[in-house]
């Protein structure tokens, strides 16, 4: 009887269909060794020597794998491929008391029959450049977690603080982002479009550029900063012909994205659905490690998850490319693999995120998968049969619009082939309308309908949601794309970055503690050092540092700038936000507390007083009914809605899109705002058509 552990037990469930009798397969559930977490741990004096012992509720398990390893004939060490799960491999190895010759570890990037019996066949021994690159990921977060965390403790009175390696770079990201925009001058600018009309219909064309003093400068440098500005544009346009004086047609081709890595997966999640990165990597995990699919049992339908690479096998381009000409034809099938190019910190140890049966198509197992589920096995689906499909093509027609030393433009796309985007296409933020011009030839005059003025003012940076912040960590190298979901979930849970309508706010701990960082441990904070250890890491797994050098690089050094860092920092009280709202047990004023599902109001009385409200944010908008308060609540699965105080009891108003405070000139109900990027004011009355832009836009 041979032994398989793994680290979870819906792997191992996936596994025993492959392995059959002659295997016994058990979870090691994570990690079974890891440094004390009620000291260091680390041994300075010993040249930075590590202290692991079991964790604790592990001993049972290890117990249990002991007793198993002593009657197992071999026993293959099968967690995850990568730096963390050639450590777990490393301390089962350690543990488990039985000879080291029948113990071999084994990795394979996707659950199938097929992967797991090839990797048994190459068997081989622990990978310690592996290991030694994750002791020394270990060991230095440690050693910053556990010298600044009890200082920010003892000079900041209040619990839950912490300071990590890569966290703090992160955070010191969103304070930034959030003093530009506190700094953000707003710049006043103005835009011209035109409403033109032929004897075949109708068209929109937008201002270009203007040539002065013998220069053509474009609009987009946004130089006309004054209605006064625009407003003589306006003049000389109006007592001028618009005539076509060019028409360019030209086709452009569009290729297709590689297949997912952690990274971009956890972007496209979020900007499609919104998830969260902790969620997407929840559920593309469960999707790895195997569900049940009726009929067929548990089955693995992901590779493995955590890569940063966009390399796919030769197989999974065979079964692509049969599927592709099945389904759709030659004209969608490639002859070759398409290759895409890295980034140059890839790892390339795995393939890309892609799906481990091509055949196996989102609509075939929708009644085995949860709704998310669905969503994310259909994108990595959809991504990665698009990756090996032809460009689509695009023929756009571009018109130029004379008006003495004035260009108007306006263009129309039609797309020609669709080639990959048959099957996917991907998020576009920001893009603009399509003209859709009706026919024109060169020299042609214009009847002109309408010409507009739109004042517009220049916008801050937009503040990081789940998208932006993990491809801005991705592109400046900081932490790895297993890391970017533990990354944004501690800044959360330690309330030092905040999540509002979808973006990342820093709180006023989370600037506090900041600050210490950057004034005491500018190194720590420091993006280019921490991108820098990164590559030092990197080249720790390629065997060619010695891991203990960046050891004995950073730690004396450091352990000098906490010492600085405890005589200079003063002591910091933050006090609780108090608000009007009174306690119904003891009058007092309640304060605004941070739990696990986000704001409550407390009683500042605790212990003696245990009171707790849910936290309502009032909006500056009475009740359309009653003329209550209004307040933003929270729903049972998290959707955001507006209600009146006095509901349900004496008022039944409630509403997911929020009120005006006016009501619809047309039938007399109350607007609403609708809308995310392009916000209407609409009525609430669905049987109502009253729309309007909630912007104003001048006319002349």
């Amino acid at each position: 009887m041979n032994l398989l552990i793994v680290e979870s037990p819906a792997k191992a469930k996936t596994l025993k269909k492959f392995l059959g009798k002659t295997y016994k397969i058990e979870a090691s559930i994570g990690h079974i060794k890891d440094l004390p977490k009620s000291k260091l741990g680390i041994d300075f004096e010993n040249d930075y020597e590590p202290s692991y012992i079991t964790i604790r509720g592990k001993g049972d398990i290890l117990s249990k794998l002991k007793k198993e390893a002593k009657v197992a004939d071999k026993i293959y060490l099968a967690t995850d491929p990568d730096r963390e799960g050639e450590a777990i491999s490393w301390h089962l190895k350690n543990a488990l008391s039985v000879d080291e010759k029948k113990i071999f570890r084994v990795t394979f990037n996707q659950i199938t029959k097929d992967a797991v019996k090839n990797a048994i066949k190459e068997a081989r021994d622990i990978n310690m450049n592996l290991v030694d690159a994750q002791q020394a990921r270990r060991i230095l977060d440690r050693v910053v977690g556990y010298k600044i965390s009890p200082l920010l403790w003892k000079k900041i009175k209040k619990k839950g603080l912490s300071a990590g390696r890569v966290q703090s770079v992160a955070l010191r990201m969103i304070c930034d982002r959030e003093e530009e925009i506190e700094n953000f001058i707003p710049i006043e600018y103005w835009e011209v479009d035109t409403d033109l009309k032929t004897e075949k219909g109708k068209f929109n064309a937008k201002l270009f550029s203007i040539k002065k003093d013998g220069k053509i400068i474009k609009m987009s440098d946004k130089i006309v900063n004054s209605e006064k500005d625009v407003d003589v544009i306006l003049k000389e346009l109006k007592k001028s012909d618009f005539y076509l004086q060019d028409l360019q047609i030209t086709k452009k081709s569009r290729k297709p994205n590689p297949t997912f890595t952690t990274s971009t997966l956890q972007q496209e999640a979020s900007k499609v659905f919104g998830f969260p990165t902790n969620k997407t990597m929840l559920l593309a995990q469960q999707l790895y490690e195997g569900v049940d699919i009726k009929g067929k049992g548990n089955i693995g339908l992901l590779t493995y998850v955590r890569t940063d690479s966009t390399r796919i096998a030769n197989e999974a381009f065979e079964s692509v490319k049969k599927y592709l000409n099945e389904n759709f034809g030659d004209k969608y099938t490639p002859e070759k693999v398409r290759n895409y190019k890295n980034k140059s910190s890839a790892q390339d140890a795995h393939e890309g995120i892609r799906p481990t049966f091509t055949d196996i198509a989102p609509n075939d197992i929708i009644d085995s998968l949860s709704k998310d589920q669905q969503k994310i096995y259909r994108l990595i689906w959809q991504r990665f049969v698009a990756s090996q499909m032809p460009d689509a093509i695009y023929e756009t027609t571009t018109a130029k619009i004379s008006v003495k030393d004035y260009e108007f433009r306006a263009s129309d796309t039609k797309l020609v082939f669709d080639g990959f985007t048959k099957i996917y296409e991907e998020k576009q933020e920001n893009e603009e309308k399509n003209a859709k011009l009706p026919p024109l030839e060169k020299n042609q005059k214009f009847e002109v309908l309408k010409i507009n003025k739109h004042k517009h003012f220049t916008q801050p940076p937009a503040r990081y949601n789940d998208a932006s912040l993990v491809k801005t960590l991705e592109e400046k190298g900081i932490g790895r794309p297993s890391t970017y979901s533990s990354i944004i979930t501690t800044l959360t849970a330690r309330n030092y970055i905040i999540k509002e309508a979808k973006v990342f706010y820093s709180t006023e701990l989370g600037e506090i503690i900041n600050e210490i960082l950057t004034n005491n441990f500018e190194q720590i904070v420091d993006i280019d050092f921490t991108a820098k250890m990164e590559t030092s890491l990197d080249r720790i797994e390629g065997g060619e540092i010695f891991w203990k050098e960046i050891l004995r690089d950073f730690c004396p050094n450091f352990e000098i700038k906490v010492q600085e860092a405890e005589k200079n920092i003063e002591e910091i009280t933050i006090e609780d936000e108090k608000t009007d709202v009174l306690c119904d047990k003891c009058e007092s004023n309640m304060v605004i507390k941070f739990g696990k599902f986000g704001k409550f109001l407390a009683c500042p009385s605790f212990p003696d007083c245990k009171n707790t409200k849910p936290f309502l944010k009032e909006i500056d908008t009475s009740c359309p009914i009653c003329g209550g308060k209004v307040f933003i609540r929270t729903s049972k699965k998290g959707r955001k809605f507006f209600s009146c105080e006095h509901n349900p009891d004496d008022c039944d108003f409630i509403s997911w899109n929020k009120p005006t405070g006016d009501n619809c000139p047309k039938c007399n109900s109350f607007l609403v705002e609708k809308g995310t990027k392009k916000v209407n004011i609409v009525c609430s009355n669905d049987k109502c058509d009253f729309k309007e832009e909630l912007k104003e836009r001048s006319t002349t």
